[in-house]
């Protein structure tokens, strides 16, 4: 999972840059400095939509005593448990970790610093948030600094939830995910919605160069129905060069759909759907 949400530079993946090298290290600083480049901004997308849908899934009364928890799949360091619970943009992440003066901390001072900032940005209306991704590095980063109440590595690709994750799961009321549908597929939603016990909603954002109906046909399998506004697109990220250009624009010809002014003008774009239970 980890580097699922924003390509990189160790190989492709079927035309697709990848990034493995900035998931496994000790903090996020190498993860901005190498995007910030390539101007990643889906989560800056995605932070009002997933403040709008966890508070309607906080507000359903489903008969449990705590809160929903929002489960955010191929978390990497937090970023969007960050700018979800958190007054702080994007821009100010990119800023604060790519800054002369966090460049010459260990991770330890970092950390500490990370920890008094989010807290003192923390948002009144804060849910708790999960994150799952096979990076430990990342998730323990964003476990140590407060991102995240709870962190699990679990490769559902591979396996079955372990314990700790399956104990988790009973209290998640909503999937969050920024582009890891280039890399998790169907068996991963499976294996989450069959752990859930309550009403799962899935919000995702999922680049226009994959398919997302194995996992559509998944979640309709367990009672969701899904919704996109095929019309809109929301960026992701600059290419890294003329090679995955063409990748993507053939990928979204192949899926039936237009490049022109999107993929065509250098950036990879993501559509959102949003599924939710059929009946209340």
């Amino acid at each position: 999972m980890a580097g699922s949400d924003s390509g990189g530079t160790e190989g492709t993946r079927d035309g697709k840059s990848r990034f493995d090298d900035i998931y496994d290290r000790p903090d996020p600083r190498a993860y901005f400095r190498r995007l910030a480049p390539l101007e990643y901004e889906i989560p800056h997308h995605a932070q009002p939509v997933f403040r709008q849908v966890a508070a309607e899934r906080a507000a359903l009364d489903d008969g449990r005593p705590h809160r929903p928890a929002v489960l955010d799949v191929c978390c990497s360091y937090g970023i969007n448990a960050a700018l979800l619970n958190h007054d702080v943009t994007l821009a100010e992440m990119y800023q604060r970790y790519t800054s002369p003066a966090c460049r010459t901390m260990s991770t330890a001072e970092l950390a500490a610093r990370d920890k008094e900032f989010y807290a003192e940005r923390r948002r009144p209306d804060a849910v708790p948030v999960f994150g799952l991704d096979v990076s430990a590095p990342a998730v323990r980063y964003a476990l140590e600094v407060g991102l995240l109440d709870a962190a699990f590595t679990d490769d559902l690709e591979q396996g079955s939830p372990g314990p700790g994750l399956n104990r988790a799961l009973t209290e998640v009321g909503l999937v969050t995910l920024t582009g890891g549908g280039s890399y998790v597929t169907a068996r991963t939603f499976t294996a989450l919605l069959d752990g859930a016990r309550r009403p799962v909603w899935v919000s995702a954002f999922v680049l226009r160069t994959v398919s997302y109906q194995p996992i559509v046909r998944a979640l309709a399998a367990h009672g969701l129905s899904t919704t996109v506004d095929a019309s809109r697109t929301y960026p992701q990220r600059l290419f890294t060069d003329e090679q995955e250009r063409r990748y993507a624009i053939a990928a979204v010809r192949a899926l039936g759909g237009d490049p022109a002014g999107r993929e065509e003008a250098g950036r990879f774009h993501t559509l959102h759907y949003e599924s939710r239970p059929d009946t209340p």
